[in-house]
């Protein structure tokens, strides 16, 4: 017996296969990342931290997003600093992860250059963001090591 589409639909929801990539920083330490597609075609890195309980994006990269006026919030994280980090909060624009449209999400900015840092020692890639616990929770995220894709339901 054949289900009506909206049935269907809201049942199962549309699944999405994501290529990541193990970079490797130093021995034994890897970190994921993914790449994305902005509106005007240029590439973002993206470093999945599951570890990370908010998504936060490069503070210089200004053309991406838009600002929440008077919204901040204090980030508690052990990579970044001992102390609570004040952020500003934004919107993202729209973007993509290999075909599968990112919008209306809430993202904390910071200057991310001292991350990039970092990567620029070992590797050549810069990163643009950190994918946190709420965008990896809103998706329901599923990593695959072995094939190397990250899984998202929408």
């Amino acid at each position: 017996m054949n289900q009506p589409f909206f049935v269907s639909y809201y049942l199962y929801p549309m699944r999405y296969k994501i290529p990541i990539e193990l970079i490797e920083l130093e021995d034994d330490n890897y970190h994921l990342v993914v790449s994305s597609d902005f509106a005007d075609r240029r590439k973002g890195i993206w470093v999945i931290d599951t570890g990370a309980s908010k998504s936060i994006f490069d503070k210089t990269l200004e053309s991406d997003y838009t600002l929440i006026d008077g919204l901040s919030e204090d980030l508690h994280s052990a990579g970044i600093s001992d102390d609570p980090i004040k952020s500003e909060v934004a919107n993202m624009n729209p973007f993509s992860f290999s075909g599968m449209k990112i919008e209306n999400m809430k993202v904390a900015v910071l200057d991310l250059s001292h991350i990039n840092q970092l990567y620029a020692a070992s590797t050549d890639i810069v990163i643009c963001g950190l994918l946190g616990g709420d965008f990896l929770v809103r998706y329901q995220a599923v990593i695959d090591y072995k094939r190397k894709r990250m899984l998202l339901r929408k």
